[in-house]
């Protein structure tokens, strides 16, 4: 993402998983606000965590004075192993969380993802509430981008979650997350002429974040 990227690994079940930290500006947070995870889109599609819409994101979390960390799915980039259709990422992404706690146990943990990204997110967000793991081991937020449904059988997700999507996505249709949302109850942010990946309409994904964070 920037200069301050930190790359690193860590030991997954099949073999290492490529990781990026960036954290928050320290003259703005002197002590950081979360933790939060971001997921990139599919990796059979070009999906990697230097995704222009998983950047933005990202940007959005360090904006809120979040750590945030990015990996990439099995077999992308430097990560081995292959595609598991959802079931392997999300018990990558809970290794990555555990690998973070140990350095940062105490902050408020959110989760970020976009398209297939999504789904694994949302995956992990249902493991951790049923898991009762203790107070706060589940995610404080989610900020869901171009939401995987009816592509993948995304679980449920709190209420108070970020939903945004492009009015003209022709892989996600609108009309799926719609469906998917109705009977939750929760918003759906529709940003106005923008496709799948959001082009040159990225700002928005950031500014929204941001904005809605705190209501």
């Amino acid at each position: 993402m920037n200069a301050q990227t930190l790359p690193f690994f860590i030991a997954g079940a099949v073999g290492q998983l490529e990781c990026a930290l960036d954290l928050p500006d320290p003259e703005t947070f002197a002590v950081p606000r979360g933790l939060a995870l971001v997921a990139h889109p599919h990796p059979l599609f070009g999906g990697t965590m230097d995704n222009k819409v998983v950047h933005t994101l990202a940007r959005g979390f360090l904006a809120l004075g979040y750590v945030t960390v990015r990996m990439n799915f099995r077999g992308v980039g430097k990560s081995d192993g292959v595609h598991d259709e959802g079931r392997g990422e999300t018990d990558d992404m809970a290794l990555l969380l555990t690998h973070m706690r140990q350095q940062y146990p105490d902050l408020p943990l959110a989760l970020g993802g976009f398209s297939f990204g999504t789904f694994v997110q949302a995956q992990l967000q249902q493991r951790l509430i049923e898991a009762n793991a203790g107070a706060g081991a589940a995610a404080e937020r989610l900020v869901l981008v171009g939401t995987a449904a009816g592509k993948w059988p995304m679980p449920t997700v709190p209420a108070n979650s970020i939903l945004i999507h492009g009015e003209l996505d022709d892989t996600i249709p609108l009309t799926a997350v719609f469906e998917w949302a109705r009977p939750q109850d929760i918003p759906v942010i529709v940003i106005p002429g923008a496709d799948h990946f959001f082009h040159r309409r990225l700002q928005h994904i950031k500014n929204l974040m941001v904005e809605m964070w705190h209501r």
